[in-house]
């Protein structure tokens, strides 16, 4: 399915009628598909305490779970649990069957669907033994315009702000993670490059996933809302 949505050698433009950009020319390493028992694992991961399912210490309301109506269609979705917390989507290539893993040089594209709703936080982001995190974004439909772009593993961080960037809006994501720079592009602009990197054997595992504020830093869900979403319509990553 993604394959129709996204061909190899190019993808629409986000800026909706705004005709096509070029993709890249070699093939990919790794084609996400959702779908994929051997591919991902839904529900489940170490960069929660104890593989999950609630991290309130990240101030999140999140509990993950398994149902594949949650995560596997590309569509990550969360609702709103009598107790409060929200059934929310997660998939890892940690612990599943092929354990892929991105690392130094790899080049990841994503094309995402933006939340509407206050209180959703999604995120594509790498993970390995308690750290290893790249975010290749984060959102908060709070700040409409702007996208979270973050090296974790030696600090750098920039907050992106774009017109493009909107509450239901599509963004084309390409993100290198370099020895000495990670570099961030926004439908096919570069706008960021860290000059920090993530070193010469960096590897680690990706995570796409939709969590939920609970309120510190971003508002919670509006009270009557009880369902979150979006979409990773592709993700693909090359190696050199």
């Amino acid at each position: 399915m993604l394959e129709r949505l996204w061909r190899l050698t190019r993808r629409l433009d986000p800026r909706e009628g705004g005709g096509l950009l070029p993709g890249p020319r070699r093939a990919p390493v790794f084609t996400a598909d959702f779908t994929s028992p051997t591919q991902w694992v839904a529900g489940r991961s170490w960069a929660y305490p104890r593989g999950g399912p609630v991290n309130p210490g990240d101030n999140k309301l999140d509990h993950l779970v398994e149902d594949p109506a949650y995560s596997r269609g590309g569509v990550f979705r969360a609702t709103l649990r009598p107790d409060g917390d929200w059934n929310s989507g997660l998939l890892t290539t940690e612990g599943s069957d092929e354990g892929f893993m991105v690392r130094t040089g790899d080049v990841l594209e994503a094309r995402v669907k933006l939340p509407v709703g206050r209180g959703a936080w999604p995120g594509i982001w790498t993970w390995r033994d308690g750290g290893q995190e790249i975010d290749v974004f984060e959102y908060h439909p709070d700040n409409p315009d702007l996208l979270e772009l973050s090296n974790h593993v030696r600090e750098a961080h920039l907050y992106y702000r774009d017109p493009v960037v909107r509450p239901g809006g599509w963004v084309d994501l390409k993100v290198e993670f370099g020895r000495s720079s990670v570099i961030w592009w926004v439908n096919g602009s570069r706008v960021f490059s860290d000059g920090r990197g993530v070193g010469r054997s960096w590897h680690a595992y990706l995570i796409v996933n939709l969590s939920v504020c609970a309120g510190r830093y971003h508002p919670a869900p509006d009270p009557g809302v009880t369902e979150l979403s979006y979409e990773v319509s592709a993700l693909r990553v090359y190696r050199r």
